[in-house]
């Protein structure tokens, strides 16, 4: 076993303060959207403490994006031109996921400097942080003030679109909160992950050295 320093300080800062964010969001968003069934705090509260967690989010999302942008670390995020090659190594990975895992075979993906995600979750954050992400900070602003972007959310679709949408996403972001954890404890213990993403560095098994 050795150590593999693959989280920057920059991107376990961004991280920690997406997740402990995004808590925050549901939280205040369960609040807002339940009124009357839902006191979890006052609705004044849950509306301006949602506000100010989601501008905070916003400026939390532009570092995260400049500084892979403007970083060697952006080879984490290119995505494996050959289709077959990113099929087969899905498949496999799918498999491991949803097969291998149980019968302690090793995992399929081996974690190095510029691929530290396997084609799954590569697949997936490129997804979520280049698509979804921006799609629901667009939607959040346009329903922050509906009045001063009334010309934005005409062009969306109008105002139940606009409100559609960034439910629609919520759930999905809940979801990804609670199945996030779950694969972040497959590693070789069920801590290992999670230390990573405190000390930047991922512990890598000697059978991987070569790849």
């Amino acid at each position: 076993m050795h150590r593999l320093y693959v989280h920057p300080l920059p991107v376990r800062i961004w991280h920690w303060i997406n997740a402990f964010g995004f808590i925050l969001l549901i939280v205040t968003g369960v609040q807002i959207r339940y009124i009357g069934l839902i006191n979890i705090m006052p609705f004044k509260t849950s509306v301006n403490l949602h506000n100010l967690v989601g501008f905070v989010l916003i400026a939390n999302f532009f570092l995260w994006f400049l500084f892979y942008l403007f970083s060697d670390k952006i080879k984490v995020y290119l995505p494996e031109l050959n289709p077959m090659k990113h099929f087969r190594e899905s498949f496999r990975q799918m498999a491991f996921y949803g097969y291998g895992i149980f019968k302690g075979q090793p995992n399929p993906h081996h974690v190095s400097l510029y691929h530290k995600f396997n084609p799954m979750q590569s697949m997936t954050y490129q997804i979520v942080m280049l698509l979804l992400v921006p799609i629901q900070i667009y939607t959040g602003i346009l329903l922050w003030d509906v009045e001063r972007f009334q010309t934005g959310v005409n062009l969306f679709g109008g105002l139940r679109v606009v409100d559609t949408v960034h439910v629609l996403l919520f759930i999905f972001f809940s979801g990804f909160i609670f199945i996030h954890p779950y694969l972040a404890s497959l590693g070789h213990t069920p801590t290992a992950h999670f230390k990573a993403m405190f000390t930047g560095y991922e512990e890598i098994e000697e059978e991987t050295e070569g790849h």
